[in-house]
């Protein structure tokens, strides 16, 4: 498992975080132990109100627990993931909160500590914890089978490509893909050895080279998004200043945006607008598919849960009605037959626990499988709107640099659009 952590505050921020149902497709509260209040908004804020008794300001401790994707993860395994952090970092006993995530075909867990202990008043103190997990989740992966990541094994093998949560935010905003857009920058950074030869690869790919707020670097492409260099091509500022020289020279993005737009002409316009328009409504397809699957998905959980809520009931009465009362119940526990009915009970309570827990998990097994399927779809759609953005960012580079016409938009319908054609009948007999 990947495990990503971090010392934080915002309790009521990260509760809202995590429960959203407009990012996932499921979301379920597992545990909250160690707490009184019985809801994760108020088990943070029972957190809050204890920290306020110390000096401890990052109060809380949240950790993602992130397998591979394709993998199916039992809830057994998530925990004793947990309950392994938990001993190695020193926070055995402290409150904690667990919730699961589904989005996308995959699952993933989330893990909020409280710092502070009770009894002492003090916060928990984490040193090295960053090293601790990447040692842990190295483990993880060795005791599961599971194919380690390069860069897991050797930091010096990861993937250049992999963004930032601002990149995918930044990504996210412009309608981009985030590791597309991260290897097109880097690919005109390694093609080019000056500031001209980077300037004419980005404008050959619809970006401008401009003058950041804070005396950087920074991309401009057509719609104005800024992009930051340092951060995009994850190199140093001194490093891209020993290429590019000052950037005080440079217009800034105020003027870069201006130019760019009194460039646009009506055209231009209506063949952005077009390619929008043609991405939306695909989108907007995907979304709708996306949304009826997860809502019967929904509605399936919440009838097994009703039927083993019944059922658990059901069987509880059953167990509890072997126990005779009065007189012959005080016969029974002299003779030590009670104390066999409830070791019997307990038995099996304990192996009904274990059935729904299977029932649920081979539920969730299938129903990830079925959404993996649709997001197989969803990500050829992306790439081909990848590719069309693309295509579409040169085109308007080429405009804008050279002058040159815009060719007509293709007629051809997309792929998410097309209908296989009817075959004509054969012909019948005479």
């Amino acid at each position: 498992m990947i495990l990503k952590a971090s010392q934080r505050a915002g309790g009521k921020q990260l509760a809202v975080h995590l429960l959203r149902m407009d990012e996932n497709d499921h979301v379920e509260v597992h545990e909250l132990r160690g707490f009184v209040a019985d809801d994760l908004n108020g088990a943070f804020h029972e957190a809050y109100a204890v920290s306020r008794g110390t000096k401890c300001r990052q109060f809380l401790f949240s950790l993602s627990l992130n397998p591979p994707e394709t993998e199916n993860v039992p809830v057994e395994a998530f925990e004793a993931a947990i309950d392994t952090i938990e001993e190695r970092l020193g926070l055995t006993g402290q409150p904690r909160a667990i919730v699961f995530h589904e989005k996308e075909g995959r699952r993933h867990a989330h893990c909020v500590w409280s710092r502070i202990d009770a009894q002492t008043m003090r916060a928990v103190h984490l040193p090295h914890f960053k090293r601790k997990l990447h040692d842990l989740s190295r483990q993880l992966y060795l005791e599961h089978g599971w194919r380690m990541p390069a860069g897991l094994a050797d930091s010096r093998n990861r993937d250049p490509l992999n963004f930032t949560r601002q990149e995918w935010q930044q990504a996210r905003r412009a309608k981009v893909d985030p590791k597309a857009q991260k290897a097109l920058l880097q690919e005109c950074w390694s093609v080019s050895d000056s500031r001209a030869a980077f300037a004419n690869a980005l404008a050959a790919k619809g970006y401008y080279l401009a003058q950041g707020d804070r005396r950087g670097f920074v991309a401009v492409d057509y719609k104005g998004e800024v992009y930051s260099l340092s951060r995009w091509l994850s190199i140093k500022p001194k490093e891209i200043a020993a290429r590019l020289g000052d950037p005080q020279d440079l217009p800034t993005v105020e003027r870069t945006r201006a130019d760019l737009a009194s460039r646009m002409t009506a055209k231009l316009r209506a063949h952005i607008a077009a390619a929008d328009a043609e991405f939306a409504e695909r989108k907007m397809a995907m979304d709708a598919k996306r949304l009826q699957l997860v809502q019967r998905q929904r509605v399936v959980r919440q009838d097994l849960k009703a039927v083993q809520e019944t059922r658990t009931i059901l069987e509880s009465r059953q167990r509890a009605n072997r126990l005779r009362k009065g007189l012959l119940g005080l016969w029974d526990w002299v003779t030590g037959r009670s104390k066999k009915i409830r070791e019997q009970n307990a038995q099996e309570a304990a192996l009904a626990g274990k059935r729904d827990r299977a029932e649920k998990q081979a539920l969730i097994e299938q129903q990830l499988a079925e959404r993996r399927r649709l997001q197989h779809e969803i990500r050829q759609a992306r790439r081909i709107h990848t590719v069309e953005t693309g295509r579409l960012n040169r085109e308007i580079g080429t405009y804008l640099t050279m002058g040159t016409s815009l060719p007509e938009p293709t007629m051809e319908p997309s792929p998410l659009r097309r209908t296989r054609r009817r075959q004509p009948s054969a012909p019948g007999p005479e």
